[in-house]
């Protein structure tokens, strides 16, 4: 009796080992498939050296508005990165660009940047190459020699930066040229099953209606992104408004100005899980008040600009197929 007792408690205790074992496992596996990432995006800066405010951007306090934000920025811990989506001075000069360096030199944290409209002109100095070559000498991390390119932040993630500005002519709309769309579309068949953030200028969805800033193929590139299943979002600017639309597996988020109403800026942490990926959005304000009733005074129907509150923060769940 005493033998068949022991063996029982042996086979007993072989099982419990074993069911441990793979809850363990099973415990781990899941831990390991859990990352998560964390960036900052600041759009439209519009930096100016000037002491003059158009009828609805405070640029004479671009400094102001850059160094708050900035400074949130790095009371924020745990930042991966920061993306500027554009328009980081307002007038195309490399005395501008040369004056905005030094405030983003300030960040704790890598830092990027997409061009915006008002980064480079027509037959200016301040060309794409020398812009890149200036942001380089300032920050040697940046190390890209294209206005788009590519990289990995974390294992599980890419980030794309799109160059959506027409160079061959004065306007305000964008659009994404045939080779670009190529690498566009190689970057993300290239992706895998990462989780891809594309960050550039001028949105695909528009936060409301602008025939004079819309990008002109965008139709085009939502399809392209579109046709790819993996998690992805997409960070815009330019409209200097908030907005958040989801569509399947894409997430596309339109950011606001620092120097119009509601001057704001996102921080975004993304957690990737076995089965889903999840977006945690937080719309942040600059601390500068008094200057934020000022601006919401210059704009025409501030609404607009600052969306609706479901535009500003917020948890999104992109299922991974």
């Amino acid at each position: 009796m005493k033998k068949k007792e022991s063996a029982l408690i042996k086979l007993a205790n072989a099982i419990f080992t074993i069911l441990l074992a793979v809850v363990m496992a099973y415990g781990l596996q899941c831990y390991s498939a859990s990352t998560s990432l964390k960036f900052a995006q600041i759009s439209d800066a519009h930096f100016y050296t000037g002491e003059d405010n158009t009828s609805y951007k405070l640029r004479a306090e671009s400094d102001k508005f850059l160094d708050d934000a900035i400074a949130q920025v790095n009371e924020t811990p745990n930042i991966n990165f920061v993306m500027f989506t554009g328009d980081q001075i307002d007038k195309s000069f490399e005395k501008e660009l040369r004056a905005f360096l030094p405030h983003a030199q300030k960040l704790n944290y890598p830092w990027y940047v997409t061009f915006g409209n008002h980064d480079t002109c027509i037959g200016g100095y301040l060309t794409p190459e020398v812009y890149l070559k200036m942001v380089h000498e300032a920050n040697p991390a940046f190390d890209f020699k294209k206005p788009y390119y590519s990289f990995s932040p974390q294992k599980g993630y890419k980030v794309i930066v799109l160059d959506t500005i027409i160079r061959d002519r004065l306007t305000s709309n964008g659009q994404i040229g045939e080779e670009q769309l190529k690498w566009l579309d190689k970057e993300l068949d290239d992706a895998g099953k990462d989780t891809v953030l594309i960050f550039m200028h001028v949105p695909v969805i528009e936060p409301f209606a602008s025939a004079s800033h819309l990008l002109l193929n965008a139709n085009e590139v939502r399809t392209i992104i579109e046709k790819h299943k993996n998690p992805i979002a997409v960070f815009q600017g330019h409209y200097h408004a908030a907005k958040i639309t989801q569509h399947d597996n894409v997430l596309y988020v339109s950011t606001p100005s620092l120097v119009s109403y509601p001057n704001a800026f996102r921080i975004i942490k993304v957690s990737s899980h076995r089965k889903k990926v999840v977006f945690d959005i937080e719309y942040k304000e600059t601390r500068l008040t008094n200057l934020q009733k000022l601006a919401k005074i210059m704009v025409f129907a501030a609404n607009i600009y600052s969306g609706e509150e479901t535009d500003h923060s917020g948890t999104f769940e992109i299922k991974k197929n």
